[in-house]
């Protein structure tokens, strides 16, 4: 049988930035689907490193804030990375959080008209620059969706709920799957046979996420009211919150356990019809490297 093989996220990691490269290109010798870049550090940048330094592997951004860029510069770079890399650059965007607005210190609207305004722009201001790669949006809740499918080529959730799938994905038209419309999820993973321990360290990774209105009320949608309710509830008490994010919200949000227990909930999201899992790895035992080096095997 033939193996379906996930994407992976990578971050442009300070100090490591030439390491996450040569990670990129060992990700394309091993058949990996592709490479998807979140916020955290320069995406674009190691966009641009990863179009010189691999040869036919997919990447892209899978959130790239609009905020941070006027579109008409976006415009420009997305067109010359869609040139460089022979088309295999897409471009996702998204509107970003709160918080990280508040920091930004940016001036925005609501976020559906911000999304329209900024792709109309780029695509007027690509029309003398060579034109666009894809466009992704990074979505999660049911407006975004509806809007992705209305001005760009495919979807990215982030710490999507397995269970919600199947009424996301029914508002994207069955002619548009058809014709390659991008369906992907960016999902924390850690491989352990601990499930206690791995369980945990994903739950680290999503305290900040359930701090967010946005993502508790899709959660909520979700069918996981109960979990959102008492996250709300214990305010800024960090163990409550803890405890309020039960094992069955968890493991529909991420993938936690042993090397077989993982690669069947890869399989899962595949069967749920998100056509590019993007595994978000961590570890229970070091670092990036480290929790790479566990993905790596699990695919060996």
């Amino acid at each position: 049988m033939t193996v379906r093989m996930p994407a992976l996220s990578l971050i442009a990691t300070p100090g490591r930035r030439q390491k996450m490269v040569d990670l990129a290109v060992e990700m394309e010798t091993r058949g990996f689907s592709g490479i998807h870049m979140p916020s955290f550090g320069d995406a674009l940048g190691l966009s641009l490193s990863i179009a010189h330094a691999t040869t036919t592997i997919e990447f892209g951004t899978s959130i790239q804030p609009i905020y941070l860029q006027h579109p008409v510069a976006m415009a420009t770079t997305a067109a010359y990375l869609h040139e460089i890399s022979g088309g295999r650059f897409h471009l996702g965007l998204g509107v970003t959080h709160g918080p990280v607005i508040e920091r930004l210190g940016a001036s925005t609207g609501k976020p559906l008209s911000d999304m329209r305004a900024y792709v109309e722009e780029m695509r007027g201001a690509a029309e003398q620059q060579g034109g666009l790669p894809p466009i992704t949006l990074a979505t999660l809740r049911d407006k975004m969706v509806g809007l992705s499918v209305e001005i760009a080529e495919g979807a990215v959730w982030a710490n999507a709920a397995r269970s919600r799938m199947a009424h996301s994905l029914s508002l994207i038209p069955d002619e548009r799957k058809s014709a390659g419309f991008f369906v992907g999820n960016m999902i924390p993973t850690v491989i352990d046979d601990d499930l206690d321990a791995a369980r945990a360290r994903n739950r680290k990774t999503l305290i900040g996420y359930v701090s967010l209105p946005n993502y508790r009320n899709y959660w909520k949608d979700a069918g996981f009211e109960e979990e959102m309710n008492a996250v709300e509830e214990a305010g800024r008490d960090k163990d409550a919150i803890m405890a309020a994010m039960s094992d069955n919200w968890l493991d529909n949000c991420t993938l936690s356990g042993s090397a077989s227990r993982v690669r069947d909930g890869v399989e899962a999201w595949f069967e749920a019809g998100v056509t590019t899992p993007i595994i978000v790895p961590s570890s229970t035992s070091g670092g990036q490297a480290k929790a790479f080096q566990e993905v790596f095997e699990l695919y060996t």
